[in-house]
């Protein structure tokens, strides 16, 4: 029994009917849908991006090692960023990009090449 003004909260009546169930999948395409709240799996980056070098320099930085990458073409800043950002994180290590190359603390070149495959670049190892 309720009192005036108050809202039952017993579960009420079940309803009716259900307003999906004479729908059906005739006409519709073939597949799985996909399930609110997941995206698509992120298409696969073009495979051959060009060649970039993974140079290992000390020079002029008081003896400090870092792991240069330089000779992007037809990239932006902000991707240089994303990818210096994952090259960071992977090596557990400081970096920026700076005059259009990426510098990464230490010698992180291993870590940094398979980065730079992944991401579809022709990494080369160059220099010392």
């Amino acid at each position: 029994m309720t009192t005036p003004g108050k809202i039952p909260t017993d579960g009420g009546q079940a309803f009716g009917q259900n307003p999906f169930g004479t729908l059906s999948a005739a006409g519709l395409p073939a597949g799985s849908p996909s399930a609110p709240g997941k995206s698509a799996p992120p298409a696969a980056p073009a495979k051959n991006r060009g060649r970039v070098d993974v140079i290992r320099s000390i020079a002029g930085r008081g003896g400090k090692t870092v792991t240069l990458v330089t000779g992007f073409t037809g990239i932006g800043l902000p991707e240089k960023e994303q990818l210096a950002k994952k090259m960071r994180a992977a090596g557990g290590c400081g970096g920026t990009v700076k005059d259009g190359q990426i510098e990464i603390q230490g010698d992180q070149r291993e870590t940094v090449a398979r980065i730079l495959t992944e991401a579809g670049f022709r990494p080369v190892f160059a220099g010392g």
